[in-house]
């Protein structure tokens, strides 16, 4: 009984997800990301952490969730590396920022906390070129609206030569 009320309540969620955060308004999946765009991109939040003196993990995944890239500044806490890289993993694998999953919870939308493979926590942002996403970078190890503002370096990155 508790087996199937967890798919039912995890159907509910997905769906609500769906409806909610503009599941068809995603960007299609593209080619995997390669090593080069994954060290920018990390490249990028990095600069944007030590401007701020913020200890921060930055992880870069696939979009199968795949950690590709993965650095931590010194000193960030220990228990930020696991969260960067479930940020991303939920970023790619839903395609959305992982904070609309925040948004939706804090508007009440609790069911969303029985999709698995969520972290529901700002800091995790889809890698989008050329109109296709090609995988995604969290960022954890500060406040979640400073670790969006990181992965939002790494994003814009891509944009300098």
């Amino acid at each position: 009984m508790t087996k199937k009320l967890s798919v039912a309540l995890g159907l509910v969620a997905l769906a609500t997800v769906s409806a909610e955060s503009g599941a068809q308004d995603a960007p299609p999946y593209g080619a995997q990301i390669t090593l080069d765009v994954a060290r920018k991109v990390a490249a990028g939040a990095e600069v944007e952490a030590r401007k701020n003196n913020w200890r921060m993990a930055i992880a870069i995944v696939d979009n199968h969730g795949t950690l590709v890239y993965y650095q931590m500044l010194d000193d960030t806490q220990t228990g930020s590396a696991v969260v960067a890289v479930e940020k991303a993993r939920t970023s790619a694998m839903f395609r959305r920022p992982s904070k609309a999953f925040e948004d939706n919870i804090a508007g009440g939308r609790n069911a969303i906390l029985g999709l698995p493979g969520v972290t529901p926590v700002e800091g995790g942002v889809p890698i989008v070129v050329g109109g296709k996403q090609i995988g995604a970078i969290g960022v954890s190890g500060a406040s979640s609206a400073q670790d969006g503002i990181v992965a939002k370096a790494g994003i814009d990155a891509l944009g300098k030569p």
